[in-house]
């Protein structure tokens, strides 16, 4: 009778478990489905060719999502660049400083437009001079993660951490040596929905990897989910703005 109950037990813990890791799967989903996947691709820009056009419209967009602004006014200051066709080192260089002013204001990039446009000068000089203006020689001339993210922020004063942090993110499984942490807002979605147990951010990431694999979510991408998560935090998480949050029932916090 022991082995009975002992055996009973077991499944179910194996049911309750399997069912846990079912509603995070689910959760995965609709994380994306409620707050949109990577934010490259909402620009029309199509990193899985790996092509260095398409790399550096992304890298463009990172900068200009890298500063204290919000996203909507970021994305708006891209189409702006892509409306005039100034998507690349040279034409950006010969777009010259007072030009590249225009289009960070028409953008609504006012607050930073000249630190901007100083910032852009001095970065496209960087990569045609070290890279022959092609990212992808940035990449496979690094060591390691970390050395990628060195050379990076060694492009331009203003370069930093977030910056390169969102630049590859988006690159992760594109590129070999793209392994960025989870950013603060991240991490703090994942706590907040129970998604995550470990308390550094290298463990947290292996642990989302391991979930977002097991959902199967087709064509879709990790930084998909990333993308998801670090809305969720930055919008809704570090604003406390839970009563509108699109997965509030979810939320672990709001069960303390």
């Amino acid at each position: 009778m022991k082995i009975m109950v002992l055996n009973h037990c077991n499944e179910t813990s194996a049911s309750a478990t399997n069912s846990g890791e079912m509603v995070e799967q689910h959760l995965c989903a609709r994380l994306v489905k409620e707050l949109g996947g990577g934010y490259a691709s909402n620009l029309g820009i199509n990193l899985a060719i790996m092509e260095p056009d398409e790399i550096f419209k992304w890298f463009l967009a990172s900068v200009l999502f890298g500063a204290r602004i919000g996203e909507s006014i970021a994305m708006d200051t891209y189409k702006e660049f892509e409306k005039k066709g100034v998507l690349s080192p040279d034409a950006i260089l010969e777009t010259g400083w007072q030009g590249l002013v225009g289009i960070l204001d028409q953008g609504g990039y006012v607050r930073y437009d000249s630190k901007t446009a100083t910032k852009l000068l001095e970065v496209m000089g960087a990569i045609k001079e070290k890279y022959k203006g092609d990212l992808n020689l940035l990449h496979f001339s690094a060591k390691d993660e970390r050395d990628l993210e060195d050379k990076l922020q060694g492009l331009a004063r203003g370069i930093g951490p977030v910056t390169v942090n969102i630049f590859l993110r988006e690159l992760r499984d594109l590129w070999e040596k793209a392994e960025p942490l989870l950013c603060e807002p991240e991490l703090l979605a994942a706590e907040s929905l129970g998604l995550i147990s470990a308390t550094d951010a290298l463990s947290a990431l292996e642990e989302l990897r391991t979930m977002w694999e097991a959902s199967e979510q087709g064509e879709g991408r990790f930084s998909d989910f990333e993308a998801a998560l670090v809305r969720l935090g930055k919008n809704y998480c570090r604003k406390k703005r839970c009563h509108l949050c699109p997965v509030k029932p979810k939320c672990q916090s709001e069960k303390v």
